[in-house]
Parts: C-alpha cells; structure tokens; sequence
C-alpha cells in the first residue's frame, strides 16, 4: 500500500510539471512577456488611480501596451495561457515582474527624495536670502 501511495504521488507531480497546451505558433518570448506584464502590472495601477485622465481622453491602457510591444491581444492571451500552464515557468515570469517593478519603485522613490530635498535647500537659501534682505534693511 505504501508502495502504491508513493507511485500515485509521484505520478501526481509528474503531471504537474505536465503540458497541457500546445505552444503557440506566436508565443511571446519569456523576457518580452515579462517586459509586457509590468507594463500591464503599470497600467493596471495607472486605471486605477488615473480613471477619469484615461476616460476622458479616451485612452485604451492595454490597447497602448499591445502598440508598444508590438503584438495583439489574441497572442498576449495565447501566450499568457501557455505559460500559465507551465507552473514553474508563469512563477519565474511573475518573480522577474515582481523584480523590475521593485526596482522601478526604488528609483522612483530615490528620485523623490533628491527631488524633496533639493525644493528643501532651494527653500532654506530662499530663507536665508530673505532673512539677510531684512536685515540690511535694518
């Protein structure tokens, strides 16, 4: 029996690491999807904080990604629903995503600050400047 139950749980994992799809003719290469899926990770974020900037200007958010990359919706979803079915690759796709979007956000975060703190000294020498006026003044 606990023959039989190593058999079965071997051929369960087997089958996990299993195709299920045929590969598309058009599949997106991996470092592309990934290039694709922050932009849509971007985007996703821009609908949700930007909604009415992109209604009223009538912007498509994933019809700008498709333009960008070059490709159609029909071989995003292909090619998103073939690595979906390769667990372990979809996971290493996401992990890169995840990767760059942290980067991103560091150097947008880094950029911040410098910006915060040159409106801070440009603010201190407008005070000193200021202070000094006034007291030549006296």
């Amino acid at each position: 029996m606990k023959k039989l139950n190593v058999l079965i749980l071997v051929f369960w994992l087997w089958s996990c690491n299993e195709k299920l799809l045929e590969k598309p003719d058009n599949l997106i290469e991996k470092e592309k999807m990934v290039q694709i899926l922050t932009d849509v990770a971007i985007v996703n974020a821009a609908k949700i904080t930007n909604v009415s900037i992109l209604r009223d200007n009538n912007i498509d958010p994933m019809a700008y990604v498709f333009e960008r990359h070059g490709i159609d919706s029909l071989q995003f979803v292909e090619s998103d629903r073939y690595y979906a079915s390769l667990p372990a690759e979809y996971e290493e796709i996401y992990l890169k995503v995840e990767a760059v979007l942290e980067g991103r956000q560091k150097e947008f975060e880094d950029a911040k600050a410098k910006k915060d703190s040159l409106m801070r000294l440009e603010a201190e020498r407008k005070q000193k400047a200021a202070k000094k006026l006034k007291d030549s003044l006296r």
